[in-house]
This record gives structure tokens, sequence and C-alpha cells, in this order.
């Protein structure tokens, strides 16, 4: 992935083609090759290399599996709007996005808390780039300030925390952090101030409340592509670095740290909710339903040990991981659903820009209900199967109080979800132009539709599969 990132940088140089199709095909194919060498490598087996620096797992090669598909369908749906965009039709796009992939690779495959903080510094780089690359628009430039400076800080604190679990335990390996807690040999006074820090630096990275504030201004200031891919590959690598750090590493210190997770799980989905009903703009209501969402994926993590006791933990982690799945696969849909309706100098991102889409296009309008639909939780949706395993492990687990509480802020959710739905449907068009759109836009968006559907009748394929990289990776 490296190589042939530093190998299209060069190459897009000599390209004289706007398109940048050169670029763009160069880039689809390190995503597959990369695939297939991660699939080829496979073992099943647990491997430590490079020192006990990188690990290599079932549950690893899962999620990079399924972050080559996303990068990949990102690609696909944002290359119409990026070639309309004058300002943001160069190779940059492509090579920033490969090298967010490495660092969401590295951050994927950590088994050393240095090799985690390097993976997500060179993501978040990557993005802070990403996100300003339309130079001449005041809110891009805004939103990158914004999200640079309060990335700065949540890696400091990141760092700070990771430094404190060093001076308790004396090692950065998280595998032998776990070991040395196990065998009771840290501070426990230090490791709780490292675990708080740590849990900080985590939450942002997820974009959980009260470390949230950069979510809705970077939706919305970013360009659409760029939202699209921050929307949902990063998810699936902030999942990996909850595994990885918190749960292989820091196990022994879980009442600790799960006790910090409820809160931010009961808050995120208390905020993001609520706050989501007062949007206009699709792409701040996404943003802040992306907060109340990540809130719902930590119940999981709050309900995998209990009392000492793990085995509520394989089906609680994997519903979890189940959940940022599904969130991916929904997430890509909805902002492709929005980059299908952008077109050359109008942004399709107002709730009122979808009035009467089932009139101009009901196939199109069909597949943004079955977004709408499985986000919201409507039953025989993958969104609704997602929850119900999160509630299911939350209620066998002995939280009681917190599945009523996920289920009533659900229903809060489901009202502004619906009412796009509504728009869509009943209310009349702006316009009344045909929707035109790529060959191949067309097929991955009906087969993104597709997927929410036929994975919310058979979800059992892809839970079993969370299930079972887990267990042979934990």
């Amino acid at each position: 992935m490296l190589a042939m990132a530093c190998l299209i940088l060069i190459v897009d140089l000599f390209v004289k083609d706007r398109k940048r199709t050169i670029t763009f095909v160069l880039t689809q194919v390190t995503l597959v090759g990369a695939a297939i060498i991660t699939f080829a490598l496979s073992t099943g087996q647990i491997l430590y290399t490079f020192s006990n620096m990188y690990v290599g797992d079932m549950m690893g090669d899962l999620l990079k599996l399924l972050l080559y598909l996303t990068v990949m369908v990102v690609l696909f749906y944002s290359r119409s709007y990026v070639f309309d965009r004058p300002e943001m039709a160069k190779g940059e796009f492509y090579t920033l996005t490969l090298f967010a992939t490495l660092g969401m690779m590295v951050m994927i495959s950590a088994n050393h808390f240095l090799t985690v903080y390097i993976g997500i510094e060179l993501l978040s780089l990557s993005l802070y780039a990403m996100v300003a690359l339309n130079r001449d628009s005041i809110a891009a430039t805004e939103a990158a300030m914004k999200y640079f400076v309060l990335g700065a800080l949540a890696s400091g604190l990141l760092l700070y925390g990771m430094s404190m679990i060093y001076g308790s335990t004396g090692t950065l390996e998280i595998s032998a952090v776990a070991e040395r807690l196990f065998n009771g040999q840290a501070n426990k006074t230090i490791l709780a101030f490292g675990v708080v820090f740590l849990v900080s630096g985590i939450a942002f990275k997820l974009g959980v409340v009260p470390f949230h504030m950069w979510i809705p201004d970077v939706y919305h200031g970013a360009p659409t592509a760029v939202t699209l891919f921050i929307a949902s590959a990063p998810k699936l690598a902030a999942f990996a670095i909850v595994i990885r750090m918190l749960v292989n590493g820091l196990i022994v210190a879980s009442q600790d740290w799960q006790s910090m997770l409820l809160i931010l799980s009961v808050l995120s989905m208390a905020v993001g909710n609520f706050a989501a009903i007062a949007q206009t703009n699709l792409k701040r209501m996404l943003a802040y339903s992306a907060i109340s969402h990540m809130g719902f994926m930590l119940l999981g993590m709050i309900t995998g040990v209990v009392g000492g006791d793990a085995r509520y933990a394989l089906n609680a982690y994997s519903s979890s991981m189940f959940y940022v799945i599904t969130y991916v696969l929904t997430s890509a849909g909805t902002f492709g659903m929005i980059l299908l309706l952008a077109r050359s100098g109008f942004e399709s991102e107002e709730i009122s820009d979808f009035a009467g889409l089932n009139k101009r296009s009901p196939w199109f309008a069909a597949v943004m209900m079955m977004m709408m639909f499985s986000m919201a939780g409507v039953p025989f949706f993958v969104g609704f199967f997602a929850k119900f395993s999160v509630l299911q492990a939350v209620v066998a687990a002995g939280y009681l109080w917190l599945a009523i509480a996920a289920v009533f802020f659900s229903l809060v959710g489901a009202y502004y979800y619906l009412r796009i739905v509504k728009v869509m449907y009943f209310d009349p068009p702006i316009s009344t132009s045909r929707i035109v759109a790529p060959l191949d836009m067309k097929i991955l968006m009906s087969a993104n539709g597709l997927a929410v559907a036929l994975l919310g009748i058979f979800p059992q394929t892809l839970m079993s599969l969370c299930a079972f990289s887990l267990l042979r990776s934990l």
C-alpha cells in the first residue's frame, strides 16, 4: 500500500487527463491487490512480528478486507463529484485516500501503543489535508482548522495516557501490558490516570460526547466526497483500536474504563439524537446521528465483562463489531445518495433538496428509504438486527435500564430519519429534471441498497463471521 501510494503520487505528475482516469484505476488496483494479499496470507492463527509491534489475526484480516471494500466503494461514489469540481479534481485526493487507508491498516494490526499512535497520526494528517482540499471554500478551511486543533489536543491526551500506562507497567507492548496487569505488576493509581487519558483520546477518534465538537463542523464543511470517506472507513479502524487497547491490553482494568464508556455512550445517544432533530442540513443531521450510532456501538464494549466475569465478552464484542460494519455500509450508501444528487456548482446537502425524489426517480428514492429505515432500526433492514444484537448483549449482561434508555433514544432518532422519507415521498419536487448518473454509480448504489435489505433478511452469515473472527483473535 505504501509503495503504490508513493508510485501513484509520482505517476500523477505526468497525467494530463482532467478525469485522472489512470490515477483512479491505479488506486483501485492497489486496493484490490492489498485485499488479495491480505486474504492469501490469512492463516486464522494469531501471529506477532516486528518485535511484537504487529499482530496478524482473523479480526484484523476481516476488518482490513472490509476496509479495502469500503474505500473502493467511496472512490467510485466520489468519482463524478470530484471531476465536476476543478479545485478537487487532482491526484492528491486519491493519494491522500491511500495514505489514510494505510494509517487505518496500521491501527487495525497494532500490538504496541506507539504503533497505534503512528497509525492514528497517519490517518489524521491525511484527513486534515483532505478536508481542506478545496482551498477556495471558507467552510472547508475552517472545518480543517477546527479538526486540526482539536485533533492535536486529542493526540496529546492519547500520548499522555500511553506514557502513564508505560510508567505503571514498564512496557508499551499491548499483550505485555495485559500480562503485567494480570500478574499484579502495575501501579494502580498511575494506571487509573492513564486509562482516563487513553479513553479520552479514543473517545475523540470515535466522536462521542463530550469529544464530539468537531464532527458536525467537519461533516458540514468538508467536500461531500471527503465527508463520505470520514463517515465510513475510519469507524472500522476506531473499533479495532478500542478492541486492541482496551480489551486486549487493559481487560484487567475493565471496571475503570467500562464506567467511563457507559457515561460516554448514554450522553452520545442523548445529545446525538436530540441535536439531530433540529438540523435542516442533511450532512449535519447525519453527523449528529453518527455520534448517537457510535454511542450505541459502545454499549457492546460496556457489557463484555460484568463483575470480572468474561462469559458475555464474545457475544457483546461481536455485536459491536456487527453494528460498526452495518453502520459503515448504510452510511456509505446515504452519503452516496447525496453525491448522486449533487451537480456541478450545486451541493444537495439540505433536507429540502430531497423533496419529491420519488417523482424524479422512484428507484433511488427507494434506495434512500432503505438506508433511512436501516439507520432508524426499522425491522427487516440490517440496522434493526444490528441494534437488536447489541440490546440482546446488554440485557444478557443484566443492564436492563441501559437497554430501555437505548430503545428510547432510538425512537427519538426514528423521527428525523422518517422525516427524510416523508420529504422524498410526500413533498412536491423542487426540480423535475431526471437524475443523470454514471452506470457504475447506478449499479453500485443499487447493490448497496440491496445489501442493506438482504443483510437484514439474512444477517446470520455476517454475525457468525464477526463472532468467529473475534473468537480466534481474543
